[in-house]
């Protein structure tokens, strides 16, 4: 009895040191894993060795849940960043706009696209090179000349500062008597008209509203000889007075004049311009445009070309002489751009 009571005893002891096993390790993983405690408690009831196994190996998979919301946490950090870029992408962008917009502005104005100008067809067009051209400063709270509040076209500016500049390479040329202003006399402009034409033009400038002439000359390398006034009156209505300026005006050394044909020919599918009442005339960048040509047979070895500009206040007049023909290219070239200062 003694040997069947110790062995009953010795039996039974194993059986619970295993069940509770189970249960500890259970515990202690709900502990661990708060979500999934609802799962791992279920099989505490049954102490078998088949329900500990599977709480057991349910377990460790439950850490791996405090992971996710670490990685989900970590998400947002990115888009911060690409805001950030895409910002920086954006001013970059922008910049290079206005640079490529002002750097655009500027070659534009001192070479003009092929189309912009009458009778170009090849690379090696005769254009000349002038400097980087830039409108003078207007005085604070002056409106711009084509400005919605400046009906009469006023030019505000400082008249020599809206001169056009003389292309590289070129020398200047005195006969166009300017002070070191760039300030021109009345009797020194009308010195370009013939003898008989100065007293009428005169006293027509006089009773006008002139109120300065400014002028610059130059000679570049083929012998072309350009003379650039600027005449500024009162108001627009005296500018479309005078009548110094247009078919029928009589310039020293020069025969009759009609309009320039190649001018003619190519404003209408080039340059985009707008008839007007007068003939020759084209409208660009504000301006009204006369271009004319001196007539063959010559009254010596040179031609005379004439632009006529009427912007506004201002009257522009661009004169240009050459041995034989004047190129047209260059001085197409010039009047525009007189033209594109003036607007």
């Amino acid at each position: 009895m003694s040997e069947q009571t110790t062995t009953a005893a010795t039996e039974p002891e194993p059986a619970p040191a295993t069940a509770p096993e189970p249960t500890d390790t259970a515990a202690g993983t709900a502990d661990t894993a708060p979500e999934p405690t609802d799962t791992v408690t279920e099989p505490i009831d049954t102490p078998t060795e088949t329900a500990a196994t599977e709480a057991t190996a349910e377990a460790p998979a439950a850490p791996e849940a405090p992971a996710t919301p670490a990685t989900a946490e970590a998400v947002p950090a990115p888009p911060k960043d690409r805001r950030k870029l895409f910002a920086a992408l954006r001013w970059t962008a922008a910049v290079v706009v206005f640079a490529t917009v002002g750097a655009g502005v500027a070659y534009g104005i001192t070479r003009p696209e092929r189309t912009d100008i009458p009778g170009l067809s090849t690379e090696d067009d005769g254009r000349w090179t002038f400097p980087t051209l830039s409108q003078p400063a207007l005085p604070a709270g002056a409106p711009l000349p084509q400005g919605p509040d400046n009906e009469d076209g006023t030019h505000y500016a400082p008249l020599t500062g809206l001169l056009l500049p003389a292309p590289v390479g070129s020398k200047a040329d005195d006969t166009v008597k300017a002070d070191k202003d760039g300030t021109v006399p009345v009797d020194a402009f009308l010195e370009e008209y013939t003898p008989e034409e100065r007293p009428k033009l005169k006293q027509s400038l006089e009773w006008d509203g002139l109120r300065q002439i400014a002028g610059r000359g130059w000679t570049t390398p083929d012998g072309t000889r350009t003379h650039v006034y600027l005449l500024r009156f009162h108001s627009s209505g005296f500018v479309d007075a005078f009548k110094g300026c247009d078919s029928n005006m009589r310039l020293n050394g020069v025969s009759a004049l009609d309009l320039d044909d190649v001018w003619s020919k190519a404003k209408n599918s080039q340059m985009n311009s707008a008839m007007l009442d007068f003939p020759g005339a084209a409208n660009f960048d504000g301006t009204e445009l006369s271009v004319y040509q001196e007539l063959k047979p010559l009254l010596g070895e040179e031609q005379s070309k004439i632009g006529c500009l009427r912007t506004g206040d201002v009257l522009g007049m661009v004169v240009q002489t050459r041995k034989g023909e004047v190129a047209p290219v260059p001085f197409h070239q010039t009047v525009i751009l007189q033209s594109q200062l003036l607007s």
